[in-house]
């Protein structure tokens, strides 16, 4: 069950680092075609990344707070690291200053 688990926690935090990604890639555009397209991709993270939290723990029940501290280090790290490259790609207006705070909300949402 543990190595379930795990796995668990490893497509959750991929999701949710999607999201954030989404999330801040749907700030920095102007045009209307690409917002909607990194909003409908935002909102899909989020829809399996709820689902994933569910089946790690359930949604009444806390994670432990070393675990809600790994996983919030870990996204916060995979997002930077997105950004990085997506700025080498050419990728405008993208601020990492946002990045914490959007984990923070996006965490918070999924009741972690």
């Amino acid at each position: 069950m543990a190595q379930n688990r795990n796995q668990l926690i490893k497509l959750f935090i991929g999701n949710i680092t999607n999201a954030v990604v989404h999330k801040i890639l749907e700030k920095s555009i102007t045009e209307q075609y690409l917002s909607s397209k990194y909003n409908k991709e935002l909102l899909n993270s989020i829809e399996i990344a709820k689902n994933y939290r569910k089946k790690i723990n359930p949604i009444d029940k806390d994670l432990s707070e070393d675990l809600k501290e790994e996983i919030k280090k870990i996204v916060i790290s995979k997002v930077e690291n997105e950004i990085n490259l997506r700025k080498a790609k050419g990728y405008k207006n993208l601020e990492k200053i946002e990045i914490e705070k959007e984990v923070n909300n996006i965490l918070l949402e999924m009741s972690i």
